[in-house]
């Protein structure tokens, strides 16, 4: 199969929205402003056969999760996301079935979120097998939460649970966009971002972004993924629950900060608005330089520094 006869038989796939006026099968895809008062957002991600995930993995979970990692950034800021193009890297003899497959995966995500996919590329990968996402959204001007609005003295916030991802969750969760834009309108969120390379590497970029010294993270608020916990019990990984949680990654859970007085409105407003959906207050930032986990027996530094993608 060439790459024509492939695009026609992706393209009947592809979901639309208000946003598109031409959408996939020109040489750029044409979208409608968001509008006065609205700042675009623009995100690229990546997923490689090996790395995120194995030959054998199912081709739906891999578009799924190729939208969702971008999908989780976008909320990262609390935005919106509208319309997507694909690039997708294929070895010589691909099975076009499993490419269909990927994509059913992908625009079923997109339809839930009201993303157009609008079209991309397709290329020859004489090595592995890969698909990348770039994606568009919008926020209103001047409401972008990023990383770098964080001070000394805020309260440390996480959704959901960490740890464990690699028995399932990398490749089902669910981007915290509805969460992520009721928390921006509601409180003075500080600084936010996602958690896709653990919790120990992660939360030092949100430090360095808003210039705040370290963190403290206690222990016994850890909200730690059962399959975490379950694995440590088994015997089945050398790593101990909390450090799963510190440091597996692929988590896709948001990381924020807000000022002490919000802490406990916070939490009983969002329990109230999303009750399938966890959040915990698991420490504070402070003035003290580096990253510790409060333990009953006093202070630990946190040396394990979460998923590194050029590490030797």
């Amino acid at each position: 199969m060439n790459e024509f006869e492939l695009i026609a038989r992706l393209r009947p796939r592809l979901p639309g929205n208000a946003s598109v006026v031409v959408g996939a099968g020109d040489d750029c895809a044409v979208l409608a402003s968001p509008g006065p008062g609205r700042q675009l957002l623009l995100k690229t991600d990546c997923v490689v056969e090996g790395v995120h995930f194995l030959p054998d993995t199912d081709p739906a979970k891999i578009g799924r999760k190729a939208l969702a990692r971008a999908l989780s950034d976008v909320a990262a800021n609390a935005g919106t996301p509208t319309a997507a193009v694909i690039t997708l890297g294929l070895p010589d003899g691909f099975d076009p079935v499993r490419i269909e497959a990927l994509y059913d995966g992908m625009a079923d995500l997109a339809r839930r979120h009201d993303v157009a996919l609008v079209g991309g590329e397709t290329t020859r990968s004489p090595g592995a097998f890969f698909v990348s996402v770039s994606l568009l959204g919008w926020v209103e001007e001047g409401k972008a939460v990023l990383r770098s609005g964080a001070t000394v003295g805020d309260a440390l916030f996480v959704t959901g649970e960490l740890g464990g991802s690699i028995l399932g969750h990398h490749l089902d969760f669910e981007p915290r966009l509805a969460e992520a834009r009721w928390l921006a309108e509601h409180f003075d969120v500080h600084a936010m971002m996602d958690l896709s390379d653990g919790l120990a590497g992660d939360l030092p970029h949100l430090l360095a972004e808003s210039g705040v010294p370290g963190a403290e993270i206690h222990r016994e608020s850890l909200p730690i993924r059962r399959a975490a916990l379950l694995r440590a019990r088994e015997g089945d990984t050398a790593t101990p629950a909390v450090a799963a949680a510190l440091g597996d990654g692929e988590d896709f859970e948001l990381l924020l900060c807000v000022a002490p007085r919000d802490a406990v409105p916070l939490l009983d407003g969002f329990k109230a608005r999303f009750p399938d959906t966890r959040i915990t207050c698991i420490g504070r930032l402070t003035a003290n330089p580096g990253v510790f986990l409060r333990e009953p027996r006093g202070l630990t530094p946190v040396t394990r520094g979460g998923y590194r993608h050029f590490a030797g």
